[in-house]
């Protein structure tokens, strides 16, 4: 059974598409077996791994989770031979006003992609940057929050909101989800500020933080619009580095290295 990753900060702007795109990959690189999934209806990480979301409009996560389309069919392999994606579109919106009246609202995408856990190691959720319904149904599918974290206090006092959203979920729906952990992103070693949030931030949660840190890197903030995930745009940039590094963290961390 794959190990549910939701990738999730409902601040914009922290790193939370790019980490999603570069942890699948480069779980994909080290021969695991991985679906991401697009939870954000603004579809970045679909087109960031070459797939604009209006080519297929039937093919997306919005017609998995109301019942349009089984899970299967959604599947799309992406240039990574391990790695699948299930993209997303601006209809996925519109799921959220569909599953109001639904029974069970909250666990639509958990039992939407069950028929497929099996088939992956990793499934990786890249969640909408709010704490909406589909957020929330990311939450009860994942069995972890991964949670990027940018070095400014403004991230840190953020972090407040996903944190009680994360214990409504596990009060409620999901009380087996747990937190896989803080990832600092978009650091620059140069700057006071990012090394003082880095500092507050492992004292706080001491091991919940990663030890592997993602460097601001400009070949990072390149890749998207070729879409490609890091290691296939530039192998041996600091981007690519650190997200392996990570990877490697993950797969350490669920004994699976």
């Amino acid at each position: 059974m794959g190990k549910v990753i939701a990738i999730a900060n409902q601040k914009g702007g922290v790193g939370k598409t790019t980490t999603a795109i570069n942890l699948a990959a480069s779980l994909a690189v080290l021969e695991k077996k991985v679906l991401i999934i697009d939870a954000d209806p603004q579809a970045n990480t679909t087109s960031g791994l070459n797939f604009s979301p209006d080519d297929d409009q039937k093919r997306t996560l919005y017609e998995v989770m109301i019942g349009k389309l089984d899970v299967r069919d959604a599947l799309i392999q992406t240039e990574i031979a391990n790695l699948h994606m299930i993209p997303s579109h601006i209809n996925l919106v519109g799921a959220e006003i569909e599953m109001l009246e639904s029974e069970e609202r909250e666990s639509v995408m958990k039992n939407a992609i069950a028929p497929v856990r099996g088939d992956y190691d990793f499934i990786i959720i890249d969640c909408s940057p709010s704490l909406g319904l589909i957020t929330v149904n990311s939450l009860t599918a994942a069995d972890s929050v991964m949670i990027p974290v940018q070095p400014e206090f403004f991230a840190l006092e953020g972090l407040g909101k996903l944190l009680q959203t994360i214990r409504i979920v596990q009060g409620g729906v999901n009380p087996g989800l747990g937190i896989e952990g803080f990832v600092v992103t978009m650091f620059d070693g140069r700057t006071k500020v990012h090394t003082q949030v880095v500092n507050e931030l492992k004292e706080h949660f001491k091991d919940m933080v990663f030890k592997t840190i993602i460097q601001r890197n400009i070949r990072l903030s390149e890749a998207p619009s070729h879409g490609k995930p890091i290691i296939l745009y530039d192998v041996i940039c600091n981007g690519t580095t650190n997200y392996l590094n990570l990877a490697k963290e993950v797969l350490e961390k669920n004994n699976m290295l």
